[in-house]
């Protein structure tokens, strides 16, 4: 148990049997009356977002988590995905809606896998991965005075939004948060 006002980002919760993950907090000391604790934390499970107001000195109860790095494997069946321990070579099966950014996940990929006890919480990739493009259309020769963006579709089947000057056969770098282009990939990203 730990008291609410020492809550940080990162701050894994359990609350009616549930796992949160602070994901936003601020100490609040108004004109008048006591001094409390706003947050927001996030959903393991749903991914819902949960605002929560607490007195100073309300205690929560707090779940020790560990981060452990695991290479993706291989898919098995359409929600289910195959992880490697890169230290005691265990295997692990995670859900599909338990690892954050799926879509651009790749065969030997690796991931942090944050777990509580035996339970895996969620997999997350690195916040930007180089892939390459499969299949989009020739953009058209001098348009690139405008900031439009045409669909292209990356080696793990997902679809990436990219500027007009972009090829096929390119490797771009995409934030695995939002799936948003980042840029093309320099020498130091390549594999």
């Amino acid at each position: 148990m730990i008291n609410c006002q020492e809550v940080k980002n990162g701050t894994c919760l359990l609350i009616e049997g549930q796992y949160y993950f602070v994901i936003e907090f601020q100490h609040v000391k108004p004109g008048k009356g006591n001094t409390f604790v706003r947050t927001k934390m996030k959903n393991v499970k749903t991914g819902n977002v949960l605002e929560r107001t607490y007195q100073i000195g309300f205690k929560l109860e707090d779940v020790q988590i560990s981060k452990r790095p695991y290479q993706f494997l291989y898919k098995e069946g359409d929600d289910a995905y195959v992880f490697m321990n890169n230290e005691t070579f265990e295997q692990i099966t995670i859900d599909k809606v338990a690892i954050n950014g799926v879509d651009f996940l790749k065969e030997g990929d690796n991931v942090d896998v944050v777990s509580h006890d035996d339970l895996v919480l969620y997999a997350e990739l690195p916040a930007k991965v180089s892939l390459k493009i499969t299949y989009t259309e020739p953009g058209l020769k001098g348009d690139t005075a405008t900031n439009t963006l045409k669909p292209a579709t990356v080696e793990t089947g997902a679809t990436v939004r990219v500027p007009l000057f972009i090829e096929e056969g390119e490797e771009i770098i995409v934030d695995t948060r939002d799936g948003s282009y980042l840029g093309r990939a320099n020498a130091g990203l390549k594999k």
